[in-house]
């Protein structure tokens, strides 16, 4: 590495509670100007009450749409949302806001900033006063607060927009004839996009935006005048309000919504998403804090292999210098700098050395990278931007930050705004190209070349940033296949599972077709109806990066600010095959696929055949999971066969209709066989799950339609030892995800143990649930934990025999990896970590050489125990809830969970 990199790597961030507040109901706004039409379904009534389970948190969560008035899509499925967001059809658009009342227990309170409910009334105003400024809700919280787009521009009759609509189609579906089409170049309204807030307890980025927002809305000058006639201006107030009221960094699902993009639990993410698509900015800059001295992007190294990096990293890395030379020059009071000789920071300027703000590619060799798009910045990056995370220098006392360090922030803020659009407007021509350039790639399907020190000084535009390149800079080579496909028939391992993914990945803007002919390639059959992702599209590097494998890189960096390895191709539970190069022909015949079609229902006849009907469904995925509690909770009749496939019986048909079209199951008629198989056995019951864990282990459990949860504390079972109150009584299951220790002697120990004895069974993940099933004499052995940072997805091998046979996954996700080793008599090996353990992600050995992946090969993965008493359990080593991410780990989950409750 450069010298002039300092080792000042920055740890990841650990989420911040969330609480649960509802939101006030909204008032009815005053009327609008003569000159602003309401817009449909805004402004109308009262907010519901706030969810109170977690269960309809969730639920409210995935139906809190993109702005579009669009409902969520099939239930199960992340997000549940509309690709993009629908646009103003010519501007101003300046509709009748809500208006939230005021919070008495708002954070902006006590550090001075503008509080949500204040928003819409400063923009009411704003578009009172200018036609230059437009509003839309762009989707809400959580907690059901709105989420707004500001555009700022010159007023657009709607023949104009409608030809900015088209342009912009154009640069990405057709780029050739994009880059010769020269009124596009003359005319095109290049779009920079701000955003900030999404972790709610960094408050000034919307502070700033909004009196940049002011400043243009008025302002007369010619440059102000020229820049609204040639760019939209769009600002992303607050992307977490829920989180800027309660002063958390989470939302109210307790979830980091800046490492959500790529799997869209939250709402805030799934908003921010369909916002990148629709406005395919050429610049987008995503505010934050506090770093105690300014910090832009662009990240150092390793930089993600799927991004086109030579367009992305000169005028990324000049934007940055441009900032510091701004910031530097407006010495703003209070400000601090960044002494690049020593990493210290400082709070004035002392000579050329201080001069600085903090710059991650220049100044941070290891722990900040652009590696994984689970960021806004990394996420919005494939969608053409140069991108940018900015940190704010000025750190909270206390929950928030002071009044006096939020004006400084708010200062840095708007000077770098300021700074980053004087940059875009004054080199849009280029950027624009690359912008093109990029989607011409996509859509080309030449082999991908990627930035290294052999082609650094090739490439074009701004060049400060290539003395700072070196080997660990080098993205890593990417195999582009022809295509994916993801299979139907019996090649899938779960119907449900492929259909979730093909939603999401259509969500994301991937183009889709499907096969109208069976084919073969390289001889593997794929029937009609597959489907196919052709990487010959705009998007490839967004679907490769959502696809791919991944790459081993525990030896390029030392560590990772976050996750190293995600791939919906292994870890979401569905087969997913990459078939041929990207310089092949095109195997198939195929068409291309708006949504998923739905095949959920009964089989023909069911209505006919009265209620002797017996059906069967087969249970792989979390939609089928959600399915089968679903049956249960109705109080159908189910069993679960021993080939993984569930029995409904005769009076449960009604119930199945229902999860059919609830869930989009497809049941046949069982066969006689399944109910012989079935016939004097207990069905199964509507299990009641007592958890301790964190926000990953309660969402998880609900998306796999559970709902029946209680959570427990040891000082909760501990007190109600005595008084049969300790959240045990009526549980069927313990799951655990997190440490619960009770004393040896006490009372809180003995009731557990009386629960156990009694058939109670545990189930969990990591060391504190295998600690948690040995203490109460169910498994034997030790548990081990790989080093706390390595992160990756792992090669699993499940034994003939295993509780997780059915339907059986070839790899998992850890973060970090648990193994079994010394297993005592009775403790089965349910699955193992392979011989060669991790495909990607990065996880070195501790400075001993133990705990990295060599130490975890062979070892088991997955272990369950039983007793005498009948009680069981199952343990499980993989993080199959991290974030609710690895869909396929949920399944793992609920198979287990319905194993040890017999």
């Amino acid at each position: 590495m450069l010298l002039r990199r300092t080792l000042a790597g920055l740890a990841g961030v650990t989420l911040a509670a969330s609480t649960l507040t509802g939101v006030a109901a909204a008032q009815t706004p005053a009327a609008p100007p003569s000159h602003v039409a309401p817009q449909a379904g805004e402004g109308r009534g009262a907010e519901q009450d706030r969810p109170g389970s977690a269960a309809e948190l969730l639920r409210a969560a995935q139906g809190h749409g993109n702005g579009n008035g669009k409902g969520p899509g099939k239930p199960g499925a992340p997000g549940g949302q509309a690709t993009a967001i629908e646009m103003p059809a010519s501007y101003p658009h300046q509709p009748r806001l809500r208006v939230f009342p005021p919070n008495a227990a708002d954070a902006t309170e006590r550090n001075g900033t503008i509080s949500h409910a204040d928003l819409a009334p400063r923009l009411q105003e704003l578009m009172a006063a200018s036609d230059r400024v437009s509003t839309q809700v762009v989707g809400q919280s959580t907690g059901g607060r709105d989420l707004y787009l500001v555009t700022v521009t010159a007023p657009e009759r709607p023949a104009e927009t409608a030809q900015q609509t088209r342009w912009r189609e154009l640069i990405k579906t057709d780029p050739a004839r994009a880059a010769r089409d020269g009124a596009l170049r003359a005319g095109y309204k290049t779009p920079i996009w701000i955003s900030a807030n999404i972790h709610g307890n960094e408050w000034e980025g919307t502070d700033a935006a909004v009196q940049l927002i002011e400043e243009l809305a008025t302002a007369t000058d010619p440059a102000t005048t020229g820049l609204l006639a040639g760019h939209r201006l769009y600002f992303s107030l607050s992307l977490n309000p829920d989180g800027r009221t309660d002063a958390t960094r989470a939302t109210a699902l307790n979830l980091d919504a800046n490492r959500d993009m790529i799997t869209g639990t939250t709402p805030e993410s799934r908003s921010f998403v369909a916002t990148a698509q629709t406005l395919q900015p050429l610049y987008a800059a995503d505010f934050h804090g506090y770093t105690s001295v300014l910090q832009v992007e662009p990240c150092g190294p390793p930089h993600g292999q799927n991004y086109e990096y030579d367009l992305f990293i000169p005028h990324g890395y000049a934007v940055a210098r441009a900032v510091e030379e701004d910031v530097v020059a407006a010495q703003i009071p209070g400000n601090t700098y960044y002494d690049v000789s020593t990493g210290r920071v400082v709070d004035r300027v002392t000579g050329p050395e201080t001069e600085h703000i903090k710059i991650p590619y220049r100044d941070t060799p290891s722990g900040w990278d652009d590696y994984p798009p689970v960021f806004t910045a990394q996420y919005a990056a494939f969608h053409g931007a140069v991108t940018s995370t900015v940190e704010l220098p000025k750190g909270r006392t206390g929950t928030t930050t002071t009044p006096e360090n939020a004006i400084i922030n708010t200062a840095v803020a708007k000077q770098t705004m300021d700074s980053m659009v004087a940059y875009v407007a004054a080199h849009s021509d280029e950027m624009l190209a690359n912008q093109i350039e990029m989607f011409r790639r996509g859509v080309a399907g030449g082999p991908k070349e990627q930035l290294t020190t052999a082609n650094v000084a090739a490439v074009p535009g701004p060049d400060e940033w290539k003395p700072l390149w070196d080997v660990a800079d080098d993205q890593d080579p990417v195999d582009l296949p022809r295509a994916y496909v993801i299979p139907v028939g019996a090649g899938q391992r779960s119907v449900s599972d492929a259909e979730v993914l093909v939603e999401h990945l259509q969500r994301h803007g991937v183009q889709m077709s499907t096969l109208t002919k069976d084919a073969r390639v390289a001889g593997a059959a794929y029937p009609r109806g597959s489907y196919v992702v052709d990487m010959h599209q705009p998007l490839r590097g967004l679907a490769n990066a959502l696809l791919d494998l991944g790459t081993d890189i525990s030896q390029k960096v030392p560590s990772m600010y976050d996750i190293s390895a995600w791939s919906l191709a292994y870890t979401w539970g569905a087969t997913v095959d990459k078939v041929g190069s990207t310089t092949d022909r095109w195997p198939f015949t195929a068409t291309p696929l708006d949504a998923a079609p739905s095949d959920g229902g009964l089989p023909p006849g069911a209505h006919g055949k009265g209620r002797q009907l017996w059906l069967t469904f087969d249970v792989a995925g979390v939609r089928d999971y959600r399915a089968l509690n679903a049956l249960l909770d109705a109080g159908a009749p189910v069993w679960l066969l021993d080939d993984g496939r569930a029995v409904v019986g005769p009076e449960g048909k009604a119930a199945a209709q229902a999860a059919a079209d609830e869930h989009d199951i497809a049941f046949t008629t069982a066969s006689k066989a399944d109910e012989r198989a079935v016939a004097g056995t207990e069905p199964l019951s509507d299990l009641t799950i007592a958890y301790v864990g964190n926000q990953d282990d309660l969402l998880s459990l609900t998306e796999l339609g559970f709902d029946d949860l209680v959570p427990v504390t040891a000082a909760g079972i501990q007190a109600g030892a005595g008084t049969g109150s300790t959240g045990l009584e009526g549980a069927d299951v313990l799951w655990v995800g997190a440490a619960l220790n009770l004393p040896a002697g006490s009372a809180g120990r003995a009731a557990v143990q009386r629960w156990v004895d009694a058939g109670g069974a545990i189930v969990g993940r990591g060391s504190s649930a295998f600690t948690v099933a040995s203490t109460y004499g169910l498994v034997s052995g030790t548990a081990v934990t790989g080093t706390s940072a390595g992160n990756g997805i792992v090669d699993v091998d499940t034994p003939a025999g295993s509780l997780l046979a059915n339907h059986a996954q070839d790899s998992a996700f850890v973060y970090p990896a648990t193994w079994f080793t010394n297993l005592g008599e009775g403790t089965k090996v349910e699955q193992t970590y392979a011989a060669d353990p991790l495909l990607a992600g990065h996880w070195r050995p501790s400075s001993s050489g133990a705990n990295g992946p060599a130490s975890a090969a062979g070892q088991a993965s997955v272990v369950s125990g039983e007793a005498a008493s009948g009680a069981r359990a199952v343990v499980l080593g993989t993080s199959v809830v991290f974030r609710t991410h690895p869909k396929g780990g949920l399944s793992q989950a609920a198979q287990a969970i319905f194993w040890a409750a017999g």
